[in-house]
């Protein structure tokens, strides 16, 4: 319901909301560094200190607590996916619009909404008394685009970090929230495929010279899986999962359902069964494109260059680079003799697997499940956040946790958040904080 939400917040959400920090578009990159304005606005106006760098893409802030408290760092992403196709939106992607029991906008579930959460759990902390943390706001306006300033950050960064809080994502469940402890890696591969000079009339020459685009597709089927699984070259270092994930993935929604509630037509007659393990511990690869030809007109062409985009999500334990490799092999064994093939661009990101028996995740289940009334599970995910890896790789306590669900429509028109989450976030995320400092108190 509408009332789920103070007018106030709205307001102050929608304003968010209403910047259209389309980071894929470089007409937009004005856009992404107000909104990363925006957030730094709003540090400072809690008393901190920030500032935008990056040319905009990165919001460095920090609002100070006592003398030795524990230092947090609060991470989110304030860049967001293009809205087209604009014609499948029922209202405006950047006009926050409640219908029912949800908020609608481009950004209000990935990641602008979880974002604001943590930032008004900290003014809500604040309103009560001075802070038991300091907070290390550290945000970016890239991540839907795979950049990397926040890792270059975190990579030369040497200040204090004692504990992170990650909001993006999802809970498969209403309100059963699931912290992350584990992301799939990254491999971006833009490959060309080229078969002659020029293009060619298929009257004259078709039957007897290579077409690219048939050349390309020849090749592509050499990365499919086979029986749910890639070609071994593929899953290289993939790791079994212990019997207690194994364990808890019987408290998630079983995989036919997950696959029938976004309307999925199952990739074999073992999808729904093995739907955990494919998603959480093995790779997997998808054509996300093919160019060639003239398309959308009718023609007589034997096209003679073609070119598609592939993405192969890493598991962890696999190394992209080795998987960057193999997948060019495969490509290039495949492909037909006197076609030749290009790696226009790779791109890697290594999969991450964040401390899990910490004090810090304990505590965080603690506050979420007061504030839910469930407590939340421990997963992994199939996702990519390209901050994972770096914070896997300084060992920082990390609670990775989604509050968006699978019908948030992310990355979709008409994208979503429930109403009733906004207060339920922040209350966790105030009382997640809250604990921290308080644990620090004690062992002092």
């Amino acid at each position: 319901m509408a009332e789920a939400l103070p007018p106030a917040w709205l307001d102050d959400l929608g304003e968010f909301l209403a910047i259209p920090s389309v980071s894929a578009d470089p007409a937009h990159a004005p856009d992404v560094a107000r909104a990363g304005e925006w957030v730094a606005a709003r540090v400072r106006a809690l008393g901190g200190e920030a500032e935008l760098r990056e040319d905009g893409r990165l919001v460095v802030g920090e609002i100070a607590g006592p003398p030795g408290a524990p230092v947090v760092l609060v991470y989110g992403h304030y860049d967001v996916q293009p809205p087209t196709p604009l014609e499948l939106w029922e209202s405006d992607p950047f006009g926050a619009e409640v219908r029912g029991e949800w908020l609608y906008a481009r950004g209000v579930a990935d990641d602008k909404g979880q974002l604001w959460v943590q930032l008004k759990a900290i003014e809500e902390l604040l309103s009560a008394g001075p802070t038991p943390v300091t907070f290390r706001v550290v945000c970016d306006g890239e991540e839907e685009t795979g950049g990397d300033a926040i890792i270059r950050f975190l990579t030369a960064d040497d200040g204090p970090v004692d504990a992170c809080v990650v909001l993006d994502g999802w809970m498969k469940t209403r309100n059963r929230p699931e912290f992350v402890v584990a992301t799939r890696g990254l491999v971006a591969l833009d490959v060309e495929v080229r078969t002659g000079d020029r293009d060619l009339h298929s009257g004259h020459y078709g039957g007897t010279a290579l077409n690219a685009i048939h050349a390309l597709a020849e090749a592509l089927t050499a990365l499919f899986p086979l029986n749910g699984r890639l070609p071994e070259p593929l899953r290289a270092g993939v790791t079994h999962p212990s019997d207690d994930e194994v364990e808890g993935w019987l408290e998630l929604p079983p995989g036919a359902d997950e696959l029938a509630r976004v309307g999925a037509v199952p990739l074999d007659d073992r999808a729904d069964e093995d739907f955990y393990e494919r998603v959480f511990v093995e790779p997997s690869l998808d054509v996300t494109g093919i160019l060639g030809g003239k398309p959308g007109l009718r023609n007589t062409t034997l096209v003679s260059r073609a070119s598609a985009g592939i993405t192969i999500r890493v598991a962890p334990g696999q190394d992209p680079a080795v998987l960057a490799t193999a997948a060019e092999q495969l490509l290039r064994d495949a492909l037909p003799e006197g076609a030749s093939l290009e790696i226009v661009s790779a791109d890697l990101t290594p999969p991450a697997v964040l401390p899990r028996d910490t004090e810090v995740l304990a505590l965080a289940q603690d506050a979420f499940e007061g504030v839910f009334g469930r407590r939340p599970l421990i997963v992994r995910v199939g996702g990519t956040l390209p901050i994972t890896a770096a914070l896997a790789a300084r060992g920082i306590p990390t609670i990775m946790a989604g509050l968006a669900l699978p019908d948030s429509h992310t990355h979709s028109p008409n994208e979503r958040m429930l109403l009733e989450t906004f207060p339920l976030g922040v209350a966790a995320a105030r009382e997640t904080y809250r604990a921290i400092g308080a644990r620090a108190g004690a062992s002092d």
